[in-house]
């Protein structure tokens, strides 16, 4: 499909624009085509470019490789590491690999996703390196990663993954308010945070091990996620991971697991390309800036 940069931008035009021409600034849908991809619009004489207020934004690239790069993402069942995406496309910088692919993380976050609903399991996690000192949910020096499944029968469902502050009523209320939908039912362990849930309108099953269960996961359907979860970070992302940006891995992870049975695609670069065409720009400064620490 793309075999040029005008293939490209055809296609991008079709996404953003596809009754045609709009002004971003004045809503206009009258406008004069001038030289180097440029449209001046008639009412308010202000230029524009297909690329301009979207990720591609005053990029030096063409739009070639950032569709190669976001082909490759979703192509590979794993993602890729910044490393990877350097030495594929052949760029001269390993920066630019690693900003691409936090970009391309910011699109995975679809806008009007439907939250999760039926039975629902919930429980955190604790991501990060080893370390000494206390263990559980207020161990040091990682990060406490709250995660919701949908339970279908014996199958797994879609999961959503958020970093919380602590393990506190206020931290995981919140993070189930934002991800399950109201009269679900939610499956939790006995831990006190979860005791509010059916004064916020969600029918709560506390799953408590017994002997008999000794040795078996509480809530198998979590940790199964989690191990995946960790199993991918080791694996695709290795000792490149920057710790500093945990939540845009898991929105990627969550994007990739939620999508596991897709056979086409080329619907997935579809979705990253009308995301992206619909994103404002981020430059590498802001994204170095942020701090979603462990």
């Amino acid at each position: 499909m793309f075999k040029t940069e005008q293939d490209c931008i055809d296609y991008l035009i079709s996404v953003r624009w596809p009754y045609g021409f709009e002004c971003p600034v004045c809503g206009s849908i009258r406008s004069w085509k001038k030289s180097k991809g440029r449209y001046e619009c008639v009412d308010c004489h202000k230029e524009t470019t297909i690329t301009n207020g979207t990720i591609f934004h005053k990029s030096t690239k063409p739009l070639l490789i950032w569709f190669r790069a976001i082909w490759w993402m979703v192509a590979q069942k794993n993602g890729v590491s910044a490393k990877g995406l350097q030495k594929i496309l052949g760029l001269g910088s390993y920066q630019t690999a690693w900003t691409w692919l936090h970009k391309f993380r910011r699109l995975m976050v679809l806008s009007g996703r439907t939250k999760l609903h039926g039975v629902v399991e919930v429980d955190e996690v604790l991501i990060g390196g080893k370390t000494s000192g206390k263990r559980g949910r207020g161990a040091e020096g990682k990060s406490l990663i709250a995660v919701a499944v949908e339970v279908k029968g014996r199958k797994t469902g879609r999961v959503r993954l958020a970093k919380i502050p602590d393990a506190s009523s206020n931290s995981l209320n919140t993070f189930i308010e934002n991800n399950i939908e109201p009269s679900s039912l939610v499956i939790t362990d006995g831990w006190p945070s979860y005791n509010e849930l059916k004064k916020n309108g969600y029918n709560h099953k506390v799953q408590k091990s017994t002997v008999k269960d000794e040795g078996e996961e509480v809530l198998p359907n979590v940790h199964r996620i989690a191990s995946l979860l960790k199993r991918w970070l080791l694996g695709t992302h290795q000792s490149y991971l920057n710790k500093n940006k945990l939540e845009y891995y898991l929105d990627e992870y969550v994007f990739r697991y939620n999508r596991r049975t897709s056979t086409s695609r080329g619907l997935l670069f579809l979705r990253l390309i009308e995301q992206a065409a619909i994103t404002a720009p981020v430059s590498y400064e802001k994204i170095t800036n942020e701090n979603h620490g462990l």
